[in-house]
């Protein structure tokens, strides 16, 4: 089906000239063609961005940010004005107590979650990270149902999305601690978590990833060597195609559940602050001390990491399977342990950055095409979200010195995108000119 096209026309005078008409002309925009479930998608992701569900202010994006790639950290939280929504235990007295810890989410970006029930607020709580929420058509299923959160257990019911939206409302919406249905917040109607998991399961890659890629960097090529190399770096076997899924013994487990020895890393920051974080049992309750697979493919741009924050690079993620904790952890024994040198922590991190920024390429250059499709407003919406990504594609591979000359390509994308943004006459061209220059980035990346 062909785009439409709608255009605005009034009566002017004959006498106000050719850049009058000119303006006329250009006031008529692309339609995209109706399709239910872009109105779905297009619906959830209001509700996403805009329903308090009569709660304390806050919806699913005051946690879940766009611009930092749905999820938060001290960074970007160091952003926000002291009235944001996220902060509301630091200024509704109903939730001062036992709600958040307002020190570990400012310093570390840590949720509190009370994963095992409401009964003890005081003592009965997890200090968790915000994970985030791209990519989970390939990444929350498992022969055992619906894994959500990071311990695979963060929806009430039945474990699905639909569900996982409906606690959030009870956990994170609530006016008070008493969290009351119908007084503390409403809770979300059918047709709005029908929509809500639509848009969802929208976002980011909508399949996996097919290992070896023909990576053209030399550090990053080795560290794709060790990464698929089941005897050494041993990464894919829980983390199949750098995604979410565990293949063992040549049977796919899904999302799959582990216990790597996390909760024992000594100095974890939030500890050295004094403030009480009580251990993390991870799924069930009690917790059998296991936490799910995250996808790898966008890691290196939504850290810190782990479910706890623990660590803020992902050399030191990938660092951290080379240590005690994880060696002595069940994980690390079922494998046989993991011994890496500085030089391949560091080649393995470069792979995994590198396909970062492929997949933040990837996606720049959807919404880049998608916007040259589109009415005015939406179309500066889509190109902001394509600047938003050229900038973690350019932020990932800087952080490790990788391909500078992709690099400037990706500048040279962001100049355009950024003059797309603001341009009437050319914008269509300017981000075409855009789009060249990420694909010549990706060309200096991978093979075709």
């Amino acid at each position: 089906m062909s785009n439409r096209t709608h255009c605005t026309w009034r009566v002017i005078s004959p006498g106000l000239g050719l850049l009058t008409l000119l303006l006329l002309v250009s006031s008529c925009q692309p339609v995209a063609p109706t399709d239910p479930q872009e109105a779905l998608i297009a619906k959830g992701r209001d509700i996403f961005f805009n329903e308090t569900f009569n709660g304390n202010g806050r919806t699913c994006g005051s946690c879940h940010r766009e611009e930092n790639n749905f999820t938060i950290d001290p960074a970007f939280i160091a952003t926000l004005p002291p009235n944001d929504p996220l902060f509301v235990a630091e200024f509704n007295p109903e939730l001062k107590e036992n709600f958040e810890n307002p020190r570990l989410m400012r310093e570390f970006g840590l949720i509190l979650e009370n994963q095992d029930g409401f009964d003890d607020l005081a003592n009965n709580f997890n200090m968790r990270g915000v994970p985030h929420v791209l990519a989970q058509r390939t990444s929350i299923e498992s022969p055992q149902g619906p894994r959500t959160g990071w311990s695979g257990d963060g929806a009430p019911g039945d474990g699905t999305l639909r569900s996982f939206a409906t606690g959030a409302v009870i956990q994170h919406f609530t006016k008070t601690l008493n969290r009351v249905a119908g007084v503390d917040f409403r809770l979300p109607t059918e047709e709005e978590l029908d929509a809500l998991e639509a848009f969802q399961l929208s976002l980011g890659r909508q399949q996996e990833l097919q290992l070896p890629l023909p990576l053209k960097g030399t550090v990053a090529r080795r560290g794709q060597e060790l990464f698929l190399d089941d005897t050494l770096g041993k990464c894919n076997i829980c983390h199949s195609n750098a995604g979410a899924n565990a293949v063992i013994g040549g049977q796919n487990r899904g999302n799959a559940n582990f216990n790597t020895g996390v909760e024992a890393l000594p100095d974890q920051p939030a500890d050295l602050t004094g403030e009480r974080v009580p251990p993390d049992d991870g799924l069930g309750t009690p917790g059998d001390g296991t936490f799910n697979t995250p996808p790898l493919v966008e890691a290196a741009d939504t850290g810190p990491f782990f479910h706890n924050n623990a660590i803020e690079t992902i050399e030191g993620a990938v660092g951290f399977y080379d240590g005690e904790s994880f060696n002595n952890s069940p994980s690390g024994q079922a494998v046989g342990g993991i011994e890496l040198d500085g030089t391949q922590i560091v080649a393995i991190a470069a792979f995994l950055r590198v396909i970062n920024a492929l997949e933040n390429i990837r996606e720049s250059i959807e919404f880049l095409e998608k916007s040259t499709k589109r009415k005015s407003a939406e179309a500066k919406q889509l190109l902001g979200r394509a600047l938003n990504e050229t900038d973690d594609s350019i932020q990932t591979l800087v952080a490790g010195g990788l391909h500078p000359q992709a690099v400037a390509h990706l500048r040279r994308a962001r100049k355009l995108t950024k003059e797309a943004v603001h341009s009437w006459f050319s914008r269509v061209r300017l981000t075409e000119d855009a789009i060249r220059e990420q694909q010549k980035a990706r060309a200096d990346m991978v093979e075709p």
